[in-house]
């Protein structure tokens, strides 16, 4: 069975949100289905060649963790209508496509300040098909909310949702970890297994490196502005706006047996230190320089990613040890994570498959600021099962300078972890649930 599939997603501080959205439109797309990915994060790289069709937004983003606030691309609180033709553009774009599924990434988990363009998305596709398959997408690991909101997020899914497909390993890591799983949310929930990049492609989420151009499969061109889509409606404005043509994948796609790029050598043997695409591992870069300091005689690479600004990174290459390389994030990062002899990162989705992946040593120091718990139950599960040491940044066990340099001498002497039994293959298996849950939906 094929279908036309809609998928929403906004991302709001990294690019993780974004990396499993087009995970899951490219695992589908390539099974058959025709999938439009909406996006309203900000553009991270130009769009070329996915195999499916790509919308951006007048896109939102926050800074920190303060996600009541929304700014625009010049970090400025939005003018007010943003959010309203945010709205009228995703209605207009379901009652052109009719979609058979749609899919809202990461809401009603979450995302509760975009609540009104999320289920007017879903009105406008009842009203376009009444049998349309409506679909949330999750990670492994949700943020626990007040009791209040929780109970508003069942209550959404129990009006307005089918489903819930969960991208993760109820073995490894269930859901109920972070989230309250009573009976009836139970049977709605769909484990995929983890949602990673194809066999035949590596993914370099974890150090937030953009997708060079011209790489990449598939048609991966925005719909087609016709005459039914004009410059002057919500969808024309849509396609011809804020990020048009461009893509939100920072996907670093190589296929294997590529040749290796200049410097693939560089990090053999080497402690790797990387922290996505956003800011918000500068406490972890500062602690490693530090770390590093102790003892002079072991090389470290730190990979920056875009989202930290210039003045901290040129901050971090001033105070930095002549045994630390200071660089921005590169395209060749899978392979500087295979050849370290130690990777340091947070505990984000996407940096943990990339650590599973490379099968290296590995501390994980997971970003907790403000309310944020998701990466420290990732990271946790992880230390659990023996594939990384857990180390906090924050609370009555922060790491400090000496702590830490100790803790990465006993990880650099512990040896490789073991082949973890964790599913990955959530991009083979996601469309025959799909496609199950079409046919029992009739």
């Amino acid at each position: 069975m094929s279908g036309t599939v809609l998928i929403a997603v906004t991302h709001l501080l990294g690019s993780g949100h974004l990396v499993r959205a087009g995970h899951l439109a490219r695992a589908l797309a390539e099974s058959g289905f025709r999938v439009t990915l909406a996006s309203g994060g900000m553009p991270l790289r130009a769009m070329v060649a996915e195999p499916f069709d790509f919308v951006q937004l007048p896109p939102v983003k926050v800074e920190g963790v303060d996600f009541r606030n929304l700014l625009d691309e010049e970090g400025r609180p939005i003018e007010a209508g943003r959010l309203e033709i945010r709205q009228a553009q995703l209605t207009e774009l379901a009652a052109t496509l009719k979609p058979e599924v749609v899919v809202t990434e990461h809401f009603p988990f979450g995302r509760r300040q975009l609540a009104d363009e999320f289920l007017g998305l879903i009105a406008a596709a009842k009203a376009a098909n009444p049998r349309v398959l409506v679909l949330s997408s999750v990670r492994d690991v949700l943020v626990t909310p007040r009791p209040d909101r929780i109970a508003e997020a069942h209550r959404r899914l129990a009006e307005h949702f089918d489903g819930v497909l969960v991208h993760g390993d109820a073995a490894f890591l269930p859901l109920e970890a972070s989230w309250p799983v009573a009976p009836e949310l139970a049977k709605r929930l769909h484990y995929t297994g983890y949602l990673a990049a194809p066999v035949t492609q590596v993914v370099a989420t974890g150090a937030g490196n953009p997708l060079p151009e011209g790489e990449g499969r598939g048609r991966g061109r925005p719909l087609d502005a016709s005459a039914e889509t004009s410059p002057q409606s919500p969808l024309g404005r849509c396609l011809a706006g804020p990020g048009a043509g461009t893509s939100p994948l920072p996907l670093s796609l190589q296929e294997r047996g590529s040749p290796r790029p200049a410097g693939m050598g560089d990090a053999l043997g080497e402690i790797l230190v990387s922290g996505g695409g956003s800011g918000a591992a500068l406490p972890l870069f500062r602690l490693c320089i530090e770390a590093a300091r102790l003892d002079t005689s072991q090389p470290w690479r730190i990979l920056v990613g875009r989202g930290l600004s210039e003045s901290d990174f040129a901050a971090l290459r001033q105070s930095a040890s002549h045994n630390v390389t200071v660089e921005r994030a590169r395209p060749d990062f899978p392979d500087l994570l295979a050849a370290c002899a130690l990777s340091i990162s947070q505990a984000g989705y996407n940096t943990v498959l990339d650590l599973l992946a490379a099968a290296c040593p590995a501390i994980v120091v997971p970003f907790d600021d403000g309310a944020e718990t998701e990466q420290a139950v990732r990271a946790e599960a992880m230390e659990r099962a023996g594939l990384a040491r857990c180390l906090r940044l924050s609370g009555a066990d922060a790491a400090t300078p000496a702590a830490f340099a100790a803790a990465v001498e006993s990880a650099l002497t512990g040896g490789r972890p073991g082949t973890p039994a964790i599913d990955r293959d959530g991009a083979g298996r996601v469309a025959g649930i799909v496609t199950r849950l079409l046919v029992e939906r009739g």
